[in-house]
């Protein structure tokens, strides 16, 4: 696991570094100089930690984007959705506060992230000025890192909060208190930064430093970049209060699509990644195997007293046991439709929803055991991320120490198929979509040929296969706001879950004939159970006759209840396209000199 030391570089700049390499002995100068810090590679490759340091804090990424920012839509719920004027559910549900007591404080996400920006333009700036790019390859390296991971922070506060100010220099007097910038000023930066940083850094595996998904590599650098033009050319909600594309002709979706599809292809063309087995692909990830060339491109680095992501977004554990010593999961659970999205034969499915929770039969410390236990239909887990799979017990009350993967190499295949399915059809997108489907039915090519063939009938049909299969594809990785947003399907895919939702519950169109109770077991092993009544094609008739020692209702809301799992997805009577983004917090609000507002949001 990754070992931190915390060192300072600029205590004047608040400018905490850390290493997990050695570090050098400095030279006698002092180390508050710039011009030793940034022409000296030992020392100007701390500033990287120190910007990662801002992504760990319990009120940035750690604790509050990564598991807010995403809900709720056809893929992701927030757990207990249906208390709506709870302040967490309003992150999710359209209806958010700019008093938000999960954010509306000085050391929340939005201030962290722009801490994190703060630390990469010092480091910017200075790499520029001291660190001889154009003959040192290694100061080169720390320059195409700094600008990838200030991109990164850049692309989530878009997300979140849509238009933001704009900081690409250090804070002077000048530039204290800033407006919201076009988010499309901050694209046109980023796509830039980013093709620079790709010039400078190495391939995975081809250097020492890119041996580790912890670290930037040129292959993250060009994902990142078609992930960013895919949005700058998609639509959004604009400070105008519309949802358009933007009327910048140097952000054209044709343009915005061609940087995505070359970014893409040079990546696959490289075979520096590959994919791996789905359900080996999250044992491994899961396991801590952070060695770069497989799937994994990059990883938010979390020691193991940091980070929460089985603790937030995992299979829940309702009591301490074998596996871990936190009773913790599931504060984000896959939508119910999601596991009746999924073909039966799809690998993918079991890994991705999980309809069971682990229980321990006695409240004893001293019981080290575990079993699994049918959830409801309203909270089903992510099994991306779990306990079981890791190599070590969770021993913090609070942390799991989990990386996240911020993205993996599946997402720049279906990102190569969809921009070439826009510029050049379906049929030259086809192998890049078919590579997704032959893994995730790996053994039954008949139902990938009848997938492929139904997708390349036409440009429509081949965007709605990709529209289907990122949904399937990323389940629990929180890209399907940000996807519906760009594609202008927010809406849409949410009235559409809304309708299945309410037929699912109450057994009617498509789930007409899907049983109301399941049956299950505890299996030999006295831990793994088994249950009947999940798939299209199972009865309360043949469920019943099985001989399952237990069988409960299969609900996701009671009768009684007041707000419904389906009404709940957004707040009654809000149009998600009128909130697609979060407000800025009140405090940031009050301490902007009047520069700030959300008047283009429905609050």
């Amino acid at each position: 696991m990754k070992k931190i030391i915390t060192i300072s570089l600029i205590l004047a700049a608040s400018l905490a570094t850390w290493s997990c390499k050695d570090i050098l002995e400095a030279p006698t100068k002092s180390s508050l100089d710039e011009s030793v810090i940034f022409s000296t590679p030992s020392l100007a490759e701390g500033v990287i930690p120190g910007i990662l340091q801002s992504f760990g804090e319990t009120n940035s990424y750690r604790g509050r984007y990564l598991v807010y920012y995403g809900t709720n839509t056809d893929v992701e719920v927030y757990s207990s959705l249906k208390t709506i004027n709870d302040d967490k559910s309003r992150l999710g549900n359209y209806n958010t506060n700019v008093e938000n007591d999960q954010m509306n404080t000085d050391n929340n996400a939005w201030a962290k992230f722009y801490e994190g920006i703060e630390r990469a333009n010092m480091a910017i700036r200075g790499l520029r000025n001291y660190g001889n790019i154009d003959r040192n390859p290694a100061m080169a390296q720390v320059l195409g890192e700094v600008l990838v991971l200030r991109a990164v922070i850049y692309n989530d506060l878009i997300k979140g909060w849509g238009d933001v100010p704009a900081r690409f220099e250090p804070i002077n007097t000048e530039t204290t208190y800033l407006p919201r910038s076009d988010k499309d000023v901050i694209y046109k930066q980023l796509l830039a930064d980013l093709d620079e940083a790709a010039s400078l850094l190495p391939w995975p595996n081809e250097s020492n430093v890119t041996k580790s998904v912890e670290r930037v590599n040129k292959a993250f650098a060009k994902g990142l970049r078609a992930r960013l033009a895919l949005a700058a050319g998609g639509y959004s909600q604009r400070l105008d209060g519309t949802v358009r594309l933007s009327s910048d002709p140097d952000l054209s979706k044709d343009k915005m699509y061609a940087i995505a599809k070359q970014e893409c292809l040079d990546i696959i063309n490289s075979g520096t990644l590959r994919l791996l087995g789905f359900e080996e692909l999250f044992r491994r990830f899961n396991g801590e195997n952070i060695l770069a060339g497989g799937e994994s491109m990059w990883e938010i680095p979390f020691s193991e007293g940091r980070g929460r992501v089985i603790f937030d977004l995992g299979v829940r554990h309702t009591k301490t046991d074998k596996y871990t010593g936190q009773n913790r999961g599931g504060t984000v659970v896959a939508n119910p439709l999601m596991w009746y999205e999924f073909d039966k034969e799809d690998v993918r499915r079991s890994v991705s929803v999980v309809p069971y929770e682990w229980d321990r039969a006695s409240s004893d410390a001293a019981d080290a055991g575990g079993f699994q236990v049918p959830t409801t239909l309203g909270r089903m887990y992510f099994g991306k991320y779990r306990y079981e799979w890791m190599n070590r017990r969770v021993t913090s009350t609070n942390d799991d120490g989990l990386n996240w993967m911020y993205m993996r190499y599946a997402d720049v295949i279906l990102m190569a198929a969809e921009a070439i399915n826009e510029l050049d059809g379906p049929q030259a997108a086809a192998p890049y979509l078919k590579m997704i489907l032959d893994r995730a039915f790996p053994t039954n090519s008949a139902k990938v040929n009848t997938l492929m063939s139904e997708a390349t009938g036409s440009k429509t049909a081949f965007f709605n296969a990709i529209v289907d299969q990122r949904a399937l594809e990323f389940t629990g990785e929180m890209l399907r706001k940000a996807d519906l947003i760009r594609w202008n399907l927010l809406a849409t895919k949410l009235t559409e879950a809304k309708t299945k939702l309410q037929q699912l519950e109450t057994r009617t169109g498509k789930y007409a004939d899907l049983p109301t109770r399941i049956y299950y077991k505890t299996l030999a092993d006295g831990e793994t159970v088994e249950i009947y009544g999940l798939n299209f094609g199972d009865t309360d008739a043949e469920g019943a006759s099985l001989g399952y020692t237990a069988n409960k209702t299969w609900t996701m809301s009671a009768s009684s209840d007041q707000t419904t799992y389906w009404d709940a997805l957004v707040y009654p009577g809000k149009d998600p396209n009128k909130q697609q983004f979060w407000p800025i917090w009140q405090i940031f609000i009050e301490g902007s000199n009047g520069m700030l507002d959300n008047k283009h949001l429905n609050l």
